[in-house]
C-alpha cells in the first residue's frame, strides 16, 4: 500500500483546496459504505477508512471514557459522534458497550453519509443527523466525540469552540494530529492512492491551543493519550494524539 504524504504549509484553507485534487469522492463514499456493511452483517471484524481488518484495533481510552460516562449517567450514555462516517466508531466499541443499560450513537457527517447512514445503518442505537443543531434539539448527549475530524475542518479551533458552548460532560478527542513544534501548519494530505487517490487539505494542530481552546469553555483535562496513527510530513516532526476532557460543574 503506498504510503499518506503530506506537503506544503499554507496560509489559508482556500490555499490548500485550490492545491488539492478532490475532497469528496464519491466512489470512496461507496466504498467505505460496502466496507461497513459488511461489518454490520457480520461478515468482517472492522473497517477503518474503507479497509477491513481481521481484528479491532481499539482505541482503549476512548472506551475507558465512554464507560465512565455512562456509569456516571445511570447506566445511560448518548454519543455526539461528530464527523462519524458510517458509525465506524459505533461498530468498533459496540460489544464492550453491550452492558449499558441505554445507549444512542448519534453521527453528523457529509450529506451523503448520511442519507446513505439513514437508508442502510440506522437502528435504534445508532442515528444519523443533518446538523449539530438538529442533534442538540432533541437530544442531551452526554458524550461529545471528535475522532479523526479536526484535521479536516477548516476552522477546528472555532468548531471546538461552539461545539463545547453546548456543555455536553464530556469530550473525547481522538486520532488528531500534532507537531512537536507545537504550532498550526495546514497541509494538503495525499493518497494512498489504492484506497483514496485524491488530495485534500489537513490541520496539523498545536496541543496547548487545543487544550486552552477546550478549557475555556469550562472542561478539565482528565487523560491524554497517543494516538496509534503514525502519519505527517516528512520534513517535521509530528504525533497523533487523543484527550479525554469533562466538563466541570459550575
Amino acid at each position: 500500500m503506498a504510503s499518506v504524504r503530506f506537503t506544503g504549509d499554507y496560509t489559508t484553507w482556500a490555499e490548500a483546496l485550490a492545491a488539492s485534487t478532490d475532497y469528496y469522492l464519491p466512489e470512496f463514499v461507496e466504498r467505505t459504505r460496502q466496507a461497513v456493511l459488511k461489518v454490520k452483517n457480520g461478515e468482517a471484524v472492522y473497517e477503518r477508512d474503507s479497509v477491513l481488518f481481521d481484528e479491532i484495533q481499539h482505541s482503549f481510552p476512548l472506551l475507558a471514557g465512554l464507560l465512565r460516562a455512562a456509569l456516571e449517567h445511570q447506566g445511560v450514555l448518548t454519543v455526539f459522534d461528530f464527523g462519524g462516517g458510517f458509525g465506524t466508531s459505533y461498530f468498533q466499541c459496540r460489544r464492550f458497550l453491550e452492558p449499558i443499560r441505554s445507549l444512542r450513537w448519534l453521527v453528523v457527517d457529509q450529506p451523503g453519509h448520511i442519507e446513505q447512514g439513514r437508508r442502510d445503518f440506522q437502528s435504534d442505537e445508532l442515528r444519523f443527523f443533518s446538523d449539530s443543531s438538529e442533534v442538540f434539539r432533541d437530544h442531551h448527549p452526554n458524550v461529545l466525540l471528535l475522532s479523526g475530524v479536526l484535521q479536516t475542518i477548516p476552522m477546528p479551533y472555532d468548531l471546538l469552540s461552539e461545539l463545547g458552548s453546548h456543555r455536553v460532560p464530556y469530550l473525547i478527542i481522538d486520532r488528531t494530529f500534532f507537531l512537536a513544534s507545537g504550532v498550526d501548519r495546514l497541509t494538503v494530505q495525499h493518497g494512498p492512492v489504492d484506497i483514496y487517490p485524491a488530495s485534500y487539505p489537513a490541520w496539523f494542530l498545536g496541543e496547548k491551543r487545543l487544550i486552552q481552546t477546550v478549557t475555556a469553555n469550562g472542561y478539565e483535562l482528565l487523560l491524554s493519550f497517543n494516538g496509534f496513527d503514525d502519519l505527517g510530513p516528512d520534513d517535521e516532526a509530528f504525533y497523533t494524539k487523543g484527550f479525554i476532557f469533562r466538563l466541570i460543574e459550575r
